[in-house]
């Protein structure tokens, strides 16, 4: 039997003194934490604190970034980048000549412009030079003035050249009074809001039919009677409608200027009329009713020209009628 010992404590039970004092619950929390903070919350607490700088930074690149995007994107929208010129551009408007001699060959064709809203596109204008080149030395009476028509009484060298303008500024702008070119203002009353009830007196009134060709002394209301007596007495071999301007039913209408064309070119031998704008309904509507469609023989974008043959001063009527057959 073995030998009794004395109680006695083993080494590896740790010292515990107990105190009858009771503990507060503060007391108790900061017990916690420290037990907690012994097992290793320390470390992660420390990895924290490490990450914390890094996403800072990286927020505040994200959002320089998007600033600066934003500043970039609003000061493009504002202050668009200009326009760069046009590669060939044989006048400068509002320069009234050109700078380069004029051409008598199918090279005139070739000048190039910025298209806008009233002035004729390359394709047009090839069509028109190409046609007064034919036709040089010629009369060439323009209703409209613009800087691109000025060529085309270069290109008319030794020929009569005649503008109708009724717009103070281009007439203060544009400036070709020479020996055989020049420039006329006139007026034009009617509004183009009128077309329709023109269109009519001109379908019914006798004194607008082909057999009344004295404009000056015509009743009919499209008959420009105040043009400058030179309009009258020459026979004209290319008649251009490009103004007034029509372009709103409170502008000046093109409906007279057409009208008289058709007068003035049927008083001739052979005359080319050509009407710009023919996309618009007035211009459309009083080139088939007195210039005709059989008479159309070519054209180009908005531009249509046609070829009226004279000595129909006997006729009683601008177009032939149609025979229509139903079958």
């Amino acid at each position: 039997m073995p030998p009794e010992l004395p109680y006695s404590r083993s080494p590896a039970t740790p010292l515990v003194h107990f105190s009858s004092t009771p503990v507060s619950p503060d007391a108790k929390l900061k017990l916690s934490f420290g037990y907690k903070y012994c097992l290793g919350i320390k470390k992660m607490n420390f990895t924290k604190k490490k990450i914390i700088p890094y996403l800072v930074f990286i927020l505040s690149a994200i959002s320089i970034l998007r600033l600066l995007r934003i500043l970039v994107t609003t000061y493009s929208s504002s202050h668009p980048l200009p326009a760069l010129p046009p590669v060939e551009q044989t006048c400068s408007s509002p320069s009234p000549i050109c700078s380069k001699p004029p051409l008598h060959s199918s090279e005139s064709s070739t000048h190039r412009f910025k298209p806008n809203a009233t002035s004729l596109t390359e394709k047009e204008f090839k069509l028109l030079s190409n046609l007064i080149t034919q036709r040089v030395p010629c009369n060439l009476l323009i209703f409209g003035l613009e800087s691109q028509y000025l060529i085309l009484s270069s290109i008319n060298a030794g020929g009569t050249t005649i503008f109708l303008e009724d717009d103070p500024e281009k007439l203060n702008t544009i400036k070709s009074n020479t020996n055989t070119s020049r420039i006329y203002r006139v007026e034009h009353q009617i509004p183009a809001k009128e077309a329709y009830k023109l269109l009519r007196h001109g379908r019914k009134n006798p004194a607008c039919l082909p057999t009344s060709l004295k404009l000056q002394e015509s009743k009919c209301r499209l008959a420009l009677k105040n043009l400058p007596q030179q309009v009258y007495d020459l026979d004209w071999d290319v008649v251009v409608v490009d103004g007034p301007r029509g372009n709103a039913p409170e502008a000046p209408g093109r409906m007279a200027a057409i009208y008289t064309a058709g007068v003035i070119a049927r008083k001739g031998n052979v005359t080319d009329v050509v009407v710009h704008d023919v996309d618009r309904m007035i211009e459309k509507w009083f080139s088939w009713e007195f210039l005709c469609d059989e008479n159309l023989v070519s054209s180009k974008g908005r531009l249509w020209n046609f070829r009226i043959k004279g000595g129909s001063s006997n006729s009683t009527r601008f177009c032939p009628a149609k025979a229509y057959i139903i079958e």
